[in-house]
């Protein structure tokens, strides 16, 4: 079997950090792309298992540098940009301008699958009670709550237009809360453990040809009010659920209240009232 070659982007980021140490397995090799050097992989909470990495220095708004971290690369993951709201500016470099560099950087060096890293905040102002009875689905209509929610919009129609100029296979994956562990009431909906998120890569490189999807990136949480159906459709199956650390949040915060409180009735919670552009 050939070996296959993943490249991430973003690779010292948070989430790029719980995934490599359960992407890394025989016959396959991680490539590492960040401006910074990724923490080596016994720093890491996982168990990695055979496999290589390689790292490669560049930012995602070098095309042409991206163009080379893509030479003989089966799938990008692209994770790289600015996580958090911040100066438009910087949103449209970092988000836009390389969500398009990774996604022509795929064309010119023939990748065919990428895996774009959404966010919930593509569609920060959907409501609770406004969702169907099988949830929110993963590609409800973008209403974004700051410019970074924006962003992850633009990112989404940059893969449909790769998807459907170029035949690639572009899945877009609206990111909850991907964190070792929930940390606040909203999580209980929004999270995705650290071993999800590694099952929902998984089903993304191992799709025979999805075409242009959007999925949500959530666990099996049974407070969830968002539809597992599209990540079902290619795949994926989230063993893991937030209530798990229900207790412990509603100790610390209060009984939650999805009727009243708008932290936990938007999609986007706080995210929807914060000063656009501001870094928070």
């Amino acid at each position: 079997m050939a070996q296959q070659r993943v490249l991430i982007t973003g690779a010292a980021g948070k989430v790029a950090s719980l995934l490599r140490p359960r992407l890394i397995r025989p016959g396959r090799t991680v490539r590492l792309l960040d401006i910074v050097e990724p923490a080596p992989m016994d720093s890491l909470d996982g168990a990695a298992s055979g496999g290589a990495e390689e790292i490669v220095f560049a930012s995602v708004t070098d095309l042409d540098a991206m163009v080379e971290a893509c030479d003989g690369v089966d799938a990008i993951l692209h994770f790289g940009g600015q996580s958090r709201e911040a100066d438009f500016d910087e949103i449209l470099r970092l988000n836009v301008h390389g969500t398009y560099c990774a996604l022509e950087a795929a064309r010119r060096a023939g990748v065919r699958r990428v895996v774009l890293a959404s966010s919930n905040h593509a569609v920060g102002f959907h409501r609770r009670d406004e969702a169907p009875p099988g949830g929110l689905p993963a590609d409800a209509p973008g209403r974004p709550d700051t410019f970074y929610g924006w962003s992850k919009i633009a990112m989404e129609a940059a893969g449909r237009l790769y998807a459907d100029r170029y035949g690639m296979d572009v899945i877009c994956l609206r990111i909850g809360s991907w964190f070792p562990a929930p940390f606040e009431l909203r999580s209980l909906a929004l999270w995705m453990s650290p071993d999800d998120g590694a099952r929902l890569i998984e089903a993304c490189l191992g799709v025979p040809s999805p075409g242009f999807r959007i999925v949500w990136g959530i666990s099996r949480n049974t407070r969830r009010w968002q539809s597992l159906a599209e990540g079902e459709a290619i795949g994926y199956d989230p063993k893991d659920d937030a209530e798990l650390y229900a207790d412990q949040l509603i100790a610390e915060y209060g009984e939650p209240d999805f009727d009243a409180d708008p932290a936990l009735i938007r999609v986007g919670g706080v995210w929807c009232d914060i000063p656009l552009g501001e870094r928070f």
